[in-house]
């Protein structure tokens, strides 16, 4: 009867464990816009239209790092998409560097992800930076680093 009951309870593990795979997102850099619309978080044309007929506070994008999500909203001239549009530019490149700093980046204490060279010592690429009037999960800024910082040899 112990047999039996180990095969039942191995067999249950089995299932679960390959069922909660399935939930896992496929992609590496994973980011998947807020609507059922795929485009609609890459062109700047698509979010520019939405964000024009919404409030600031509306998800354009959600980015995530691990089960957890960080989300980019149309914002204003200080934070959000309307932000880094206006002062960084924003294109399907953009869309994917902060997807890659969000979802496999270090964070940089500044309350966001960045991503850096794989040299010695390393030399920080890109920045995101999190926590908006809107939400402590919702991406402030995000840009290129043009002047790395110094930082102690290794």
């Amino acid at each position: 009867m112990r047999r039996i009951a180990f095969c039942t309870v191995n067999t249950a593990l089995t299932a679960a464990v390959a069922a909660s795979t399935l939930l896992v997102p496929a992609t590496s850099a994973s980011a998947a816009p807020a609507s059922g619309d795929r485009a609609a978080g890459v062109a700047a044309d698509s979010v520019a239209a939405t964000c024009k007929s919404r409030s600031r506070n509306h998800i354009v994008r959600k980015y995530y790092r691990g089960p957890e999500f960080y989300t980019l909203r149309c914002g204003t001239k200080s934070w959000g998409w309307k932000h880094i549009k206006a002062r960084h530019g924003w294109n399907k490149t953009m869309d994917k560097k902060i997807s890659t700093a969000i979802w496999s980046g270090s964070p940089n204490g500044r309350g966001g992800f960045s991503t850096y060279t794989n040299t010695c010592p390393r030399i920080e690429k890109f920045r995101t930076i999190i926590g908006t009037p809107a939400g402590k999960k919702d991406l402030l800024t995000a840009y290129k680093v043009d002047k790395p910082a110094v930082v102690a040899q290794c």
